[in-house]
């Protein structure tokens, strides 16, 4: 009579090679888009860029948002050799890397354009390794580890905020910004090695076969669930839920330069007192979702994520109070990571 198998233990869950790729995937997914939320307004804002020009930079994270328009066209075309996933993964790591270390040489005082064109190529390729990333991450990661693969993820992924949040913020102090993009470049070299090591997933379902079973397909299908005003109504949810939250936290770092706050102290107070409530409040809303629901989280979290902006209002009578900016940012991204969790659910 044959043993039955052996649960693994906790320790070893965490300690597989599966586990271990959710790390890389997540930091290599955050790094992008923390370089829109935190670094690249500090630069413009060293180059004397006006305000209402470093606020528009934000609609330059608009591909996060529409990405699901071209993710089927991913899922359908790759390299044979290479992978349906490992091939994208590769070619889209490089790209990052050199349109990053390419954004850095740009002059934002003398010429705008090639920063917003580099910026929107950046946002657009750093979406479409999301895409591909998560459909990876899916594809190794059996049911049962779904929920913890999906939380290490998301934590690399507030982890590799503090490469462009305060790092580079500390160096920009000492370094042109030129060698700082190039530095945070850099930090995506672990992806791409991980990428060249991995081994393709084996399919768990075969790849859609014409453009029209990978393009059309998906959207008929969703659309047919429960209808056209449905669908209208979860996209325009989807994109409303955190639009409040980036447009009060978008000139976030600009904020904290008019206060009176060096660059050096955002890296040391700010990102570091934002970094660890978010992972908290994360995992919270995860245990508290359990009891409540995603239904009634979604706009509990939301409410919550709502009161703590105010916050922002009350430093900005404070002056420069190191102390006042640490709370603020704790509470708001307490709040985020609650609101964050639901959201993703």
């Amino acid at each position: 009579m044959s043993a039955a198998p052996q649960k693994e233990t906790i320790l070893q869950a965490l300690l597989n090679r599966r586990m271990l790729i959710c790390l890389f995937t997540g930091f290599s997914s955050g790094l992008p888009l923390f370089v829109f939320l935190n670094m690249l307004p500090a630069w413009l804002n060293d180059a004397q860029i006006d305000i209402k020009a470093i606020g528009l930079m934000a609609l330059l994270q608009f591909p996060y948002v529409a990405k699901f328009l071209w993710a089927p066209f991913i899922d359908h075309f790759y390299l044979q050799r290479l992978g349906r996933r490992r091939s994208w993964m590769i070619l889209l790591l490089v790209a990052l890397m050199a349109a990053l270390m390419a954004m850095g040489q740009q002059q934002p005082g003398v010429d705008m354009m090639p920063v917003v064109l580099l910026g929107l190529l950046v946002s657009f390729l750093s979406a479409s390794l999301d895409i591909v990333l998560d459909a990876y991450r899916r594809e190794i990661l059996p049911d049962a580890e779904l929920g913890l693969g999906n939380s290490i993820h998301v934590n690399a992924y507030k982890i590799a905020g503090l490469v462009p949040g305060a790092l580079a913020l500390f160096l920009a102090d000492r370094l042109p910004w030129s060698t700082v993009f190039f530095i945070v470049a850099l930090f995506l070299t672990p992806g791409l090695l991980m990428a060249l090591l991995v081994q393709e997933p084996k399919l768990k379902a075969a790849p859609p076969r014409t453009l029209d079973q990978a393009v059309i397909l998906p959207f008929r299908e969703f659309i047919s669930r429960k209808g056209v005003l449905f669908a209208l109504q979860l996209l325009t949810f989807i994109f409303l839920y955190k639009l409040g939250d980036s447009l009060a936290t978008a000139l976030a770092t600009k904020f904290y330069l008019d206060m009176g706050f060096s660059k050096s102290e955002i890296a040391a107070i700010a990102k570091n007192a934002s970094l660890w409530p978010s992972i908290i409040g994360g995992l919270l809303g995860g245990l508290w979702m359990v009891k409540l629901g995603i239904n009634r989280a979604l706009w509990i979290f939301g409410a919550l994520q709502l009161a703590v902006i105010p916050g922002f209002a009350w430093l900005s009578t404070l002056g420069h109070d190191p102390m006042g900016l640490a709370l603020v940012v704790s509470a708001e991204a307490f709040g985020v990571g609650l609101g964050t969790t639901a959201f993703v659910a």
